[in-house]
This record gives structure tokens, C-alpha cells and sequence, in this order.
């Protein structure tokens, strides 16, 4: 029988749910209203005469014979070809991920089983780079970059996404690493492993999660970057949120805006599926790295 003085008081309990319902309508009502207009056509969901208009859409039926449309994302992804700026996204926020993870996973764990004293102004140096403004480190590529010849590309691009990132993702590792007894390595080392086996086969099962959360965090900022890709890309190899924006400075041209809509929705929607696929992952690996051993 369960004890009664364990249960939530009934306003309280009330209180609690009201709570959470407003601050989830709130946090997903912009999303969700960003959704519902990208099938509306401009007249509608940016009607200065009445709101309404964007729930009920007589404009889009009176232009489309329907309540709502896909000219938003037939304009998108065909006519104006955002299919290419998610081909680079891919592109690029992978090979940052791989890339950002092996280092950091390497540097991580040295710098976790490190006795040496410069370990720590090594990850405050880490700190200090990683802080710094975006546009302030992009700066110092772009001469070298333009003398080289080899501005535009997408290489280029994903060697200054990591450099920024890689501070990062060797302060999360390494606190997860720290995380994890020595004992694990030696008892590994003792039964016939080298050092790198230890880490590979005992120490990487361990701190998955870990590596999970961190290659999550390295995938955010890499597929949200703006400042770095729209500086160091051309047109043609433009991610998509330098592609979004171009949407956005051409609103004076009629149904450009709408591009814009479908196009913020296609690129949220892959966030939310990553977020609730590797949910539990990112909540272990958190809570593991929060805690250290």
C-alpha cells in the first residue's frame, strides 16, 4: 500500500502540469506555427489584415484550389535547388563529426590518464580558443585561404569548422574519460593488452554514451553554423543555412519568403528525429560525464 504523505499535494500536482503544458506549448509553438504556414501561401500566412488568415487560408484556396499547398517547398528544393545545400550539409557536418570525435576521443583519454602538469593550461588554452568569436578566427583564414587558392571549398571548410570545434569536443571527452577508474586500463593492460587495445576494447564500450553526446554537440554545430560556411563557401557549396538566409534577403520578390518557411521547417524536422533517437544516449552520457569517478 502506498504511503499517502509521499503523494503531491492536489493544487500543487495541478500547479505542476499547468506548468509544464504552458512552457511546452511555448517552446514548440513557434516550430509548430512555422510548420503550419510553410503550406500556406504568403498572402496568407503573413496577412497584416488579419491573423486568421494564416489558420484558414482563403488566399491559398483561391490561388490553389486548396487550403493548403506545397508551392513553399516545390519552390525550395526544386526551383531554387535546396536540395544541393543539404547535400553539403551532410557533407560537411559528418566529416566534422568523424573528424572532431577521433581527435577528441584520442586527446581526450591522453589527456584524462596524463600525470603531466601542462595537461591542465592545455585544456585552458583549449577554453580561451573555443570562447573566442567565430567571425574573429575566420578572419585569420581568409588571406591564406585566398592566396592558396583553396577558398570556397568544402575541405577548407570542414578544417576550420574542426579547429573550432575540437577544443570542444577534448573538454567533454576528457571529463567523461576522468570519469572512468584507471583501474579499467591496467586490469585491461594486465591480461595482454597494449595500451591502445585497453582503450578500444575497455575503455570506448564504457563512455559510449559519452561519445555519443559529444559527437551530438559536434553535429549542432557544425549543421548550425552560419558565419563560418557563409565566409569561407561559395554559392554552389552553400550549407543550409547560409541558403536559408538567401531565401530571407529576397522577400521583396512575391512567394521568395515562402521558400524561406519550407525551407526553415525541412531543416529543424532532422533535428527533432536525431534529438529522440539518441535521447537516452545524451541523457547517460550527460549524467555520466557529470559525475566523476
Amino acid at each position: 500500500m502506498s504511503n499517502p504523505t509521499h503523494k503531491k499535494p492536489l493544487p500543487l500536482l495541478a500547479l505542476t502540469i499547468a506548468f509544464v503544458l504552458i512552457w511546452l506549448f511555448i517552446a514548440a509553438f513557434p516550430f509548430l506555427w512555422t510548420m503550419w504556414g510553410s503550406f500556406k501561401v504568403e498572402g496568407d500566412f503573413f496577412s497584416r489584415a488579419n491573423w486568421m488568415n494564416a489558420i484558414t487560408g482563403p488566399i491559398t484556396e483561391r490561388q490553389t484550389g486548396g487550403a493548403f499547398t506545397l508551392n513553399g517547398y516545390e519552390g525550395a528544393w526544386i526551383e531554387q535547388e535546396f536540395w544541393r545545400a543539404v547535400v553539403n550539409t551532410a557533407t560537411i557536418t559528418l566529416s566534422v563529426v568523424v573528424i572532431s570525435l577521433t581527435l577528441g576521443t584520442l586527446g581526450g583519454y591522453a589527456l584524462a590518464r596524463s600525470g603531466f602538469r601542462y595537461t591542465f593550461w592545455l585544456l585552458m588554452a583549449a577554453l580561451i580558443f573555443r570562447a573566442m568569436p567565430h567571425v574573429t578566427l575566420v578572419s585569420g583564414y581568409l588571406l591564406p585561404f585566398f592566396q592558396l587558392n583553396i577558398w570556397g571549398y568544402q575541405l577548407t571548410t570542414i578544417i576550420v569548422l574542426v579547429a573550432i570545434n575540437q577544443p570542444f569536443t577534448l573538454w567533454m571527452l576528457h571529463s567523461f574519460f576522468l570519469s572512468i577508474p584507471k583501474d579499467l586500463d591496467e586490469a585491461a593492460m594486465v591480461d595482454g593488452c597494449t595500451r591502445f587495445q585497453a582503450f578500444r576494447l575497455a575503455i570506448i564500450p564504457v563512455m559510449w554514451p559519452g561519445v555519443v553526446t559529444t559527437g551530438l554537440f559536434s553535429f549542432l554545430l557544425a549543421y548550425n553554423d552560419f558565419t563560418v560556411t557563409s565566409m569561407l563557401l561559395t554559392q554552389e557549396n552553400a550549407t543550409m543555412i547560409p541558403k536559408i538566409n538567401g531565401f530571407l534577403g529576397s522577400t521583396q520578390e512575391e512567394g521568395k519568403v515562402m521558400y524561406a518557411v519550407a525551407a526553415v521547417v525541412s531543416a529543424i524536422l532532422p533535428l527533432f528525429v536525431l534529438i529522440m533517437f539518441f535521447q537516452r544516449q545524451i541523457v547517460s552520457g550527460l549524467t555520466a560525464g557529470a559525475v566523476k569517478g
